[in-house]
């Protein structure tokens, strides 16, 4: 796939996607999916996709909410993936089928040239949080929807109340240094988790009435393999993977026994299931 024509200001989030963490994911494709099914059933089920509509899946991956779209709106509709991560491009025009109303493009969806007014409905399973400039960002992808097209994503509430992401972290952080603190709103799984900030950068895009739902559920950090797979993955995706990254081998060897002691209470039989919180997002464009 050719370099996607991104922002300069997302350089380094399309370096890190396009990068080991982008190939990991491609690898853990499946268990990705799964671990993830129950966030991509409420985000597609909060959706409301019709047959025949014109949908866009923003930060598509490996292109399991795109597929789930294609379904929904059959033959007569058509959806558009779009993401920054060739790796995961590449997957997911792999795994969809050959009929299906789907194409994808390489592409940073805060400066990609959209056609105007082309899409019923926008979503986004966890893409949307890592804008340099969201407002723009949002500015931009409304120029894809018709008027009263909507707008549906899924983002994660706050850290805190997240402990698959964050106790893996803070068992790395007992061997190894933090990672540099970010600015507020700063591009970061967790940039949108105040309520207070989404309502802005929608409002200000233009978006009218901005619903934030609640949503809690469990995920599946072992994906069926167990606390093996789960520290495994912490090891090799997320903020414990960023943290741990050049450090040497027997820091490694240290945080992921430290990493297993955080996970074994969650740990029942061949699942390691641990809470989350995010929001899913609706909104109308007048």
């Amino acid at each position: 796939m050719d370099a996607v024509l991104g922002h300069f200001q997302n350089a380094d989030q399309i370096a890190y996607w396009n990068g080991p963490a982008g190939q990991h994911w491609v690898e853990r494709q499946a268990a990705q999916d799964a671990l993830l099914a129950p966030i991509s059933d409420a985000l597609i089920d909060r959706a409301r996709i019709e047959a025949g509509e014109r949908v866009i899946d923003i930060g598509c991956g490996c292109g399991a909410t795109t597929i789930a779209a294609a379904e929904k709106v059959g033959p007569s509709g058509h959806v558009l993936g779009l993401d920054v991560s060739a790796p995961m491009l590449a997957r997911a025009q792999e795994l969809t089928p050959a009929d299906a109303p789907v194409a994808f493009a390489h592409a940073d969806a805060m400066v990609h040239h959209f056609k105007a007014v082309s899409a019923d409905l926008v979503i986004s399973r966890l893409g949307v949080m890592y804008f340099a400039d969201p407002i723009r960002a949002f500015l931009n992808i409304r120029t894809a929807l018709r008027s009263e097209g909507r707008l549906a994503f899924a983002c994660w509430r706050e850290l805190r109340e997240n402990p698959w992401y964050l106790l893996p972290l803070q068992a790395a952080y007992e061997h190894v240094p933090k990672l540099p603190a970010l600015p507020p709103n700063a591009p970061d799984p967790f940039s949108f988790a105040a309520r207070e900030w989404v309502e802005h950068v929608l409002g200000e895009a233009g978006f009218r009435r901005v619903r934030l739902e609640e949503f809690d559920t469990v995920l599946d950090v072992g994906g069926k393999g167990g606390l093996d797979s789960a520290v495994q993955r912490a090891l090799e995706i997320g903020p414990a993977s960023r943290a741990l990254d050049g450090q040497p081998s027997e820091l490694r060897d240290l945080a992921g026994a430290s990493i297993r002691k955080s996970l074994a209470r969650y740990a029942k039989g061949e699942t390691v299931t641990m809470p989350a919180s995010l929001w899913i997002v609706t909104a109308v464009d007048p």
